[in-house]
């Protein structure tokens, strides 16, 4: 019991101090199929881990909505890895469950996306939980692809696939996403500049760019 206080405890203070990274800088692009080799080579090259075996991820990811309650709807992404690692069963794969607040696209001289970002790990019986809280499943998807790490940014290229029956999973577009994000604590606007500097190095084989969804 005291140790969960004292876990409580510092997550107060660290929000009060803001200190708590649950926002994340954030930059998108795509590249063909034909070209992602030449890419994830020139990634090999600029990453931390490039003396390393490049981590590779299989995430299933369902969409989750709850409303309109007050005009808003609220939306939950929980994604569950499907990779299993040898010595695991599937059942012992980890969920997290994710919220992603509004993107701020008003400033104009921000270099990425800003937007509010908090994951948190859960049981497997998550769905379930958010079921009975009147949340309902809008999609899903399967993310497949590769992790680089540069310092505190994260690099990812991965192809997505929808579900097409079952489990029957292809391949949505001839393309692979590319994202370059940073979570930081509320306040740290420089790593933004970081961000926008690792995606020049990309240039031109893939322009990572500030996405407005508001025309999506």
């Amino acid at each position: 019991m005291c140790a969960a206080i004292s876990a409580q405890e510092k997550l107060q203070a660290a929000m009060q101090h803001k200190i708590v990274p649950n926002q994340e800088y954030l930059l998108q692009g795509s590249v063909l199929d034909s070209s992602k080799d030449v890419l994830i080579h020139r990634l090999r090259g600029l990453a931390d881990n490039v003396d390393e075996q490049v981590e590779t991820f299989q995430d299933r990811e369902r969409v989750l909505t709850l409303g309109p309650v007050s005009g808003q709807t609220l939306t939950l992404y929980v994604r569950q890895a499907m990779d299993v690692r040898p010595g695991m069963d599937q059942s012992d794969t980890p969920w997290t469950m994710r919220y992603i607040g509004q993107p701020e696209l008003g400033d104009k001289s921000r270099p990425t996306v800003l937007r509010n970002s908090i994951d948190v790990g859960c049981t497997p019986n998550v769905l379930e939980f958010l079921s009975e809280m009147g949340f309902k499943q809008d999609y899903e998807f399967m993310c497949k692809g590769l992790m680089f790490r540069k310092g505190r940014m994260k690099i990812l290229v991965y192809k997505v696939y929808k579900n097409k029956t079952a489990d029957n999973w292809e391949p949505l577009s001839m393309s692979h996403v590319v994202e370059l994000s940073v979570l930081a604590p509320q306040g740290h606007d420089a790593v933004a500049e970081d961000v926008r500097n690792f995606a020049e190095q990309l240039k031109p084989l893939v322009q990572l760019e500030k996405t407005d969804y508001r025309r999506l």
